[in-house]
């Protein structure tokens, strides 16, 4: 399970019963977030999914199946593309499939909430206990951030205020080269990509550019679900992975 950019691996624990439930499951922080040191030299998404892959070997854990979130989302499909790296793959509202306009709405929502995260920080608690103030915080994110728990909504904003590797990613992500897409037929594992109805941070329309870029993948809309379904439909999200990775 791998998060989003400036996340960790708490950004999962919504749906980690359920599943730890049925499959042995790791979560992982990416380099330079939450508790794992940030990569020496070249910080890109492409790094990040070379780091991956070689914790995957390293760990005998080639060809497991994953799940990840918005640029985790992202870094998947491109190690589902390489082939042999990951098995069935679970993309959640992966970014970098906007137009020229909508990546700058992403730069802008993410800064905010990273600026939100390190300037409140001393009053992130008081703001975590209260339904109506976490629904503004994390209004773009999630619809339904008032029923988020609120050590949730305290792990996650402190990951964001601390993440060394925000920045760089950030830059990589929105002004980098893109990453390839693939071919029809030549993703052997099934692929999912779920996409939010109501996502304000990667617009709904990008899902279509996402499909076309990725033909093997079969679109899963998360209707009235924001950026973070894990969030806002925990109960169907946890169904989609485990009838997605059922072998």
């Amino acid at each position: 399970m791998i998060h989003g950019l400036g996340s960790s691996w708490h950004t999962w624990q919504t749906i980690l019963e359920p599943l730890a439930a049925n499959r042995a499951v790791v979560a992982i922080d990416l380099p330079g977030f939450g508790k794992s040191p940030p990569l020496a030299g070249d910080v890109s998404l492409r790094s990040l999914a070379n780091a991956v892959a070689q914790f995957l070997r390293e760990h005998d854990l080639l060809g497991t199946d994953a799940v990840g979130s918005s640029m985790g989302a992202r870094l998947l499909l491109e190690l589902a593309r390489r082939g042999e790296v990951v098995g069935t793959v679970v993309s959640l509202g992966p970014g970098g499939f906007w137009g020229s306009w909508e990546r700058f709405a992403f730069q802008a929502s993410i800064c905010m909430s990273m600026r939100l995260a390190r300037s409140l920080r001393f009053a992130m608690p008081s703001i975590a206990a209260h339904e109506w103030s976490r629904a503004l915080l994390l209004a773009q994110f999630s619809p339904l951030a008032h029923r988020l728990p609120a050590a949730l909504v305290m792990q996650e904003m402190n990951s964001l205020a601390a993440a060394e590797s925000f920045k760089l990613m950030l830059r990589d992500f929105v002004r980098g080269e893109p990453l390839e897409g693939s071919d029809a037929g030549s993703i052997a594992r099934p692929v999912v990509i779920g996409w939010g109805r109501l996502d304000r941070v990667c617009f709904p329309t990008q899902a279509a550019r996402a499909q076309q870029q990725f033909p093997d993948a079969r679109l899963h809309w998360f209707e009235g679900c924001g950026h973070y379904p894990h969030w806002d439909a925990p109960q169907e999200t946890a169904r989609l992975i485990l009838e997605t990775t059922d072998d």
